[in-house]
């Protein structure tokens, strides 16, 4: 690689990527990154009106559970496959 084309890359890449954090964080996304995947995961708002930002509500009962607020759950989770995952044997190798 040429050094300028270096000096170029080294110069882009940090403000690329402090942009795309401060878009995500302003979206409400969670960005999760390694060699094998990318992945973004909505987040609850914390201007929702109806769960103020915790993501949902307890539902009452013999068994409480959760309910989760529309305002995240319904999003989808984009997720970028990058490198394969190595396969986890079955049995040990003894």
């Amino acid at each position: 690689m040429r050094p300028r084309t270096t000096v170029l890359l080294a110069a882009v890449v940090p403000a690329a990527v402090g942009t795309a954090a401060a878009v995500l964080k302003a979206g409400r996304w969670r960005l999760h990154a390694d060699r094998h995947r990318i992945e973004l995961t909505p987040r609850p708002r914390r201007s929702c009106p109806d769960c103020r930002g915790t993501g949902g509500w307890w539902v009452g009962g013999a068994n409480p559970e959760m309910e989760t607020c529309g305002c995240w759950a319904n999003r989808p989770e984009l997720r970028m496959h990058l490198l394969p995952a190595p396969a986890w044997p079955d049995e040990p190798p003894f």
